[in-house]
């Protein structure tokens, strides 16, 4: 593995200018990448972006080494690479802006560390695993590759009822499969396929079907099924915004709304997210203002 594949972009310095340019970097990565996920909002206390950051970044990094066409075969390599100096950091040593932020991020808010290591065995699964059995199977990865990021949040904003925990498995969990449904296409490019192919032979699906311009009928009858699951979930952890309260309970809100939405659009296709995969855009946002102000969780 050439040692430039995770080399420091550049000198990020020692001390407080370490510090700063770890962030800006975080900060960048966070604004540039194609997903654009809206990380660290103005929901976020000033204080807690840059952990939120850091915590993206690390992610962010970790899943383009699990997708992105330029690190084929040498995917896993990459990725014990990047645990080796998620260890480094726990340890208080860090080189790359990534790890400067977290072990910065580590120290000031005294993260775990299991949560990290979840996200990087959910990372490692998608290069070695590329489909799935049972609803059991699909879920066993979602508590790797979507739990760990709320139960951070959680931590982050020092929400230690025990009993938020499964609340917010539940929201991150329909998060994951709402994800999984709009992006049938660009996963079975990737060579994955995350619907339970117990699922897809009950309604008489096979894999080759999800190549097809368009859905059939029994595609969308088996994305009816597909989005209900979601919504059980969803379901599940609507009492969480309430019960987080403050400016982390409205940043869940709109999460739990902006999902939801995603649902709703997979329904008004008619199931039909090889056509068009849905997106939230810029026109959902005084819907999903509106249905925030009026939250009755």
């Amino acid at each position: 593995m050439p040692t430039t594949s995770l080399a420091a972009p550049d000198d990020p310095g020692r001390g407080a200018d370490a510090a700063a340019a770890a962030e800006d970097y975080c900060a960048r990565l966070t604004r540039g990448h194609y997903e654009n996920f809206p990380v660290a909002s103005f929901l976020v206390p000033r204080e807690l972006r840059p952990a939120v950051r850091a915590i993206y970044a690390f992610a962010r990094t970790a899943d383009d080494f699990a997708d992105e066409p330029k690190h084929e075969g040498r995917r896993l390599a990459l990725l014990d690479a990047w645990e080796r100096m998620l260890r480094s950091a726990f340890a208080s040593r860090a080189e790359h802006p990534v790890f400067v932020a977290l072990a910065q991020a580590v120290e000031q808010r005294r993260l775990p560390i299991r949560p990290f290591l979840d996200l990087l065995a959910a990372f490692r699964q998608d290069v070695t695993k590329t489909s799935y059995e049972t609803w059991d199977e699909l879920r066993d990865y979602c508590r790797l590759s979507a739990d760990p990021v709320g139960r951070l949040m959680l931590h982050l904003f020092e929400k230690d009822d025990p009993g938020l925990l499964p609340l917010s498995d539940a929201l991150c969990t329909g998060l994951q499969l709402a994800n999984h449904w709009q992006d049938v296409r660009e996963d079975r490019r990737r060579g994955r396929v995350y619907i339970p192919r117990e699922a897809m032979r009950r309604h008489g699906v096979v894999e080759s079907d999800l190549d097809a311009p368009r859905a059939g009928k029994a595609f969308g009858a088996l994305m009816q099924e597909l989005v209900g699951r979601a919504r059980d979930s969803f379901g599940a952890a609507r009492s969480l915004p309430r019960r987080a309260g403050g400016r982390l309970g409205w940043q869940l809100r709109l999460t739990w709304l902006g999902g939801m939405r995603i649902l709703e659009k997979i329904e008004a296709a008619g199931g039909d997210v090889l056509a068009r995969p849905p997106r939230l855009g810029y026109a959902d946002a005084p819907l999903l203002a509106a249905r925030a102000a009026t939250w009755r969780g």
